[in-house]
């Protein structure tokens, strides 16, 4: 697991779902089309502002540009599922919180169904696929529940601890609006008592809200 502190994030590539989900999603990411050129802008799903994210008591939210294709280093957990398709923006402060929003156009609504749902079960394995890679990781997991906005969004928290003694929360969550799917990573240093399930929930219906 990387662990970068001051703007930067708390990030780990993720071989989640094994062969048989990395077929499909080979499969869904070679049927997905980015939007096409001259769409109309109020067509194009928007990301999420600073000051949406949860506050932060002794630093302001900073965000780079939206950026097309996938991030790099890849997020855990849900890292291999992205296709080449995807966009993201990176938010940090000037401590050691971080958050990432992963938005991703399919081609219907059929589709981007299917991939929310992969990246759900992605979530649902997250724990135990760390510490198969890593037997110097322990990690445990919560679910938050599912939110209803559009067509649904579901939050997950993942605590992981290294034997160096590090030890970082992540919240996940995953939204659908039509054919466009959305994941909000936020992370810190901390374990569950740090993270902030309410804000983080807001700023999923948010972000979900926004998509179109």
């Amino acid at each position: 697991m990387q662990i970068r502190a001051r703007g930067t994030r708390i990030t780990r590539t993720a071989l989640a779902g094994g062969l048989a989900a990395l077929a499909a999603v080979a499969g869904l990411a070679a049927a997905a089309v980015p939007a096409a050129a001259g769409q109309d802008p109020s067509d194009t799903p928007r990301y999420l502002e600073p000051a949406e994210l949860p506050p932060y008591p002794s630093s302001p939210w900073y965000a780079g540009p939206v950026t097309a294709g996938q991030p790099d280093p890849l997020p855990m957990c849900v890292g291999e599922a992205l296709p080449s398709i995807t966009s993201h923006r990176e938010y940090w402060t000037e401590l050691d919180t971080n958050a990432q929003q992963l938005t991703v156009e399919g081609r219907s609504e059929q589709w981007s169904k299917e991939f929310a749902a992969l990246l759900r079960k992605d979530l649902a394995g997250c724990a135990r696929t760390l510490m198969q890679q890593d037997p110097n990781i322990t990690a445990t997991q919560k679910s938050y529940g599912h939110l209803n906005v559009e067509e649904g969004a579901d939050v997950y928290g993942i605590h992981t601890a290294s034997a160096q003694g590090s030890s970082d929360i992540n919240l996940f969550s995953v939204g659908r609006d039509g054919a466009a799917v959305t994941i909000v990573r936020w992370g810190r240093m901390g374990t569950f008592k740090d993270a902030q399930v309410a804000d983080f929930k807001t700023t999923t219906v948010t972000a979900v809200n926004k998509l179109y």
